[in-house]
């Protein structure tokens, strides 16, 4: 069942997540996560278990907002690309914490649907980088999180993901999710300056994780495998 842009974010307001519905796909996509490409979660303990909140994740796959979800009980919303609410499927991730967001332009609708969540006390997931970043590194993040965080008055969690970007067809291989130090914002106000100050509190935590998971032992070895492979082929070509 499609829907309207507007009647999506009137649901998003107003019921947000079905919560036995939630709670079965969550039970399931879990364990299904867990027996196919496995994950394991870290700072469990730093998320907040009442009270807004902003979680902000690096963001390297489509496959990034379903483990923030798994792993925590509470609820998460998120904001997802308008498409996803003209189509059959539209009711379902509603009820499951998507809303709507028009990608390429200021969306106010987005913005005060986001707020509309927050003023209730839930959890809101937003991507700093605004969108998929392929390749080893990370984005710059923006401020649009931040500056939301601080008109609730809710605290940023950094989250780092790992392994999402590496496929075994058609789910990751193997995930790794770390939470980090909530970063309070009840001395800054709303202003670009302040969410920058913000995030720039927040994200170094989500950078130097993710900096560990790629300097790791198993991993320094595979590259090095993998230079060292390609030489071999240069060789063999040059002979």
């Amino acid at each position: 069942m499609s829907m309207t842009n507007a009647e999506a974010h009137r649901i998003a307001r107003e019921e947000g997540v079905s919560g036995p519905f939630y709670f079965v796909v969550k039970t399931v996509v879990g364990l299904v996560f867990r027996l196919l490409c496995g994950f394991t979660v870290r700072g469990k303990e730093n998320v907040p278990k009442t009270g807004p909140i902003v979680i902000v994740p690096n963001h390297k796959s489509f496959w990034d907002p379903f483990f923030v979800a798994l792993v925590l009980r509470r609820p998460v919303h998120f904001m997802g690309k308008a498409e996803y609410a003209e189509g059959r499927w539209a009711k379902y991730f509603l009820a499951l914490g998507y809303f709507p967001v028009r990608r390429g332009e200021s969306d106010a609708e987005a913005l005060e649907t986001a707020r509309a969540i927050l003023a209730r006390g839930d959890a809101l997931a937003l991507f700093p980088e605004g969108t998929r970043v392929r390749g080893d590194d990370l984005g710059a993040p923006k401020r649009g999180a931040a500056r939301l965080a601080i008109e609730a008055g809710a605290p940023l969690v950094p989250a780092t993901i790992t392994g999402t970007e590496k496929r075994r067809w058609p789910l990751p291989r193997k995930v790794t999710l770390t939470f980090g130090e909530p970063v309070s914002v009840a001395d800054l106000e709303a202003t670009p300056e302040d969410a920058a100050t913000a995030i720039g509190r927040a994200w170094p935590q989500v950078s130097e994780e993710y900096t560990r998971w790629q300097n790791r032992p198993g991993a320094i070895a595979a590259a090095a495998a993998a230079v060292g492979l390609g030489a071999w082929a240069i060789r063999r070509r040059m002979r």
